[in-house]
């Protein structure tokens, strides 16, 4: 996600910051290569050149041209003008009325049925229902069962038409205190006066908290045509956009806040049911200049570990104690927190480090199996590992002798480090 304006935009700052004065020439120029930037990341076009003017009227309210740090300058001025795009604050559901109704609406294959999934368990404390509203594909409410059942949440079958389905819906969640009442509504390959029509009939019946929009983060500016004609028809109070995880360009963040003026609430981050994130204007800011975002890469740590397992294991690694069973339970730490390549783009400046961007979950699965491939034994006393050990480890590990000794050797040298730091054989670590 947004890996393309992330590294157009890392490289122009650097250039930017080798300058010591900026000409006129200069700013014109960078101001360029940000619009060519966002149009190759599907901006939508309007959206671009509203933005650039912006831009280009704050650098000469500041007189970046006679300042001693205009590099500095124009990225603080770039990050505030993305902000103001984004919408500058996250927007939260707040559950007022009891039961608080979200509609989700959008086109087939938008991925509405895994989202609504996703906020059943975002919002597993509001014993939400799911409802399946799509009449002409009962395929369609099949797979919203099976996902409210690995979601463990309440899930309610599409009757006769998508309106009864509703209002039937909203009478038991008022009976079993349902706080939370969730419609996964029909869609359609192109919008049509059928679907609006439903659409519309639900809203004027139902009166739904929230109409959010479900769009494919990976269609780009069409998603910006959706968006205009959905909130034109319906009126949105925001919008999800799905699939960032993939090929997405990011253009379709950037521009739906702005053409529709609804916020953005959540985006899909991956194909689990947990891949939900809160839209946040200022994390997405500082991911999209290249400056990580390390707030969401602490809560996913806080999320995967306790601070009395992390005071635990660093109080085991410092005394030279740390083993492979130690690690195997840090590994799957790690791995709860998702996607590795996500967490990595997390991290500020980690873009620019070469090599850090092959770093992938396969890596992580091969570890895993060696030492899973490995006794109880061998786990607490890696130095008893000898040839013969290694082969049978690589054998039932699926990997080769090659592997499992570059594992030995890495594990070892960590513990060596950390043993010398802690009993002070570094110079920088006497006193």
């Amino acid at each position: 996600m947004f890996e393309i304006i992330t590294d157009k935009f890392v490289k122009l700052q650097r250039k930017l910051l080798g300058y010591g004065r900026l000409s006129s020439k200069e700013i014109s120029e960078a101001l360029r290569e940000i619009r060519i930037t966002l149009l190759e990341a599907d901006v939508n076009y309007k959206v671009v050149g509203e933005f650039v003017r912006n831009l280009q009227e704050k650098i000469e309210e500041k007189k970046i041209v006679e300042s001693l740090k205009p590099g500095e300058l124009i990225n603080v001025t770039l990050y505030q003008e993305l902000l103001k795009l984004l919408g500058e604050k996250a927007e939260k559901i707040q559950f007022s009325a009891m039961p608080t109704i979200i509609s989700l609406v959008g086109l087939q294959g938008t991925g509405k049925t895994t989202t609504a999934a996703k906020l059943g368990v975002k919002y597993k404390n509001k014993k939400p229902l799911l409802v399946a509203c799509d009449v002409k594909r009962p395929a369609a409410s099949e797979q919203l069962k099976i996902l409210a059942q690995r979601a463990q949440v309440d899930f309610f079958p599409v009757e006769e038409t998508a309106l009864k389905t509703c209002i039937r819906a909203l009478e038991q969640a008022k009976a079993k205190g349902n706080q939370l009442v969730i419609f996964d509504t029909a869609g359609r390959l192109h919008i049509d006066e059928d679907l609006m029509g439903e659409l519309k009939s639900i809203k004027d019946k139902t009166k739904p908290h929230y109409i959010l929009l479900v769009v494919d983060g990976m269609v780009g500016q069409d998603a910006v045509s959706q968006a205009q004609e959905f909130h034109t028809k319906l009126g949105l109070s925001g919008a999800i956009i799905t699939k960032l995880d993939g090929d997405a360009k990011g253009g379709a963040v950037v521009s739906i806040r702005k053409v529709t003026s609804v916020p953005i609430y959540f985006m899909g981050t991956g194909e689990r049911i947990e891949d939900l994130e809160e839209f946040s204007p200022q994390r997405i800011s500082t991911r999209i200049i290249g400056q990580g975002d390390i707030l969401s890469l602490q809560e996913k740590v806080a999320q995967a570990m306790t601070p009395q397992e992390q005071e635990k294991v660093a109080e085991k690694f410092l005394k030279g104690k740390f083993n492979f069973t130690d690690f195997l339970e840090q590994l799957r730490s790690v791995k709860k927190m998702g996607n590795i390549s996500k967490l990595i783009a997390m991290i500020p400046g980690a873009s620019a480090v070469k090599g850090l961007e092959n770093i992938d979950d396969k890596e992580f699965n091969r570890t895993e199996a060696i030492i899973l491939s490995m006794t109880k034994q061998e786990r607490s006393e890696p130095e008893i590992i000898d040839g013969s050990r290694r082969r049978r480890i690589a054998s039932g590990s699926g990997t080769s002798v090659e592997d499992v000794n570059r594992l030995l050797k890495e594990f070892r040298q960590a513990k060596d480090l950390m043993h010398n730091m802690n009993t002070g054989k570094f110079k920088m670590f006497k006193r």
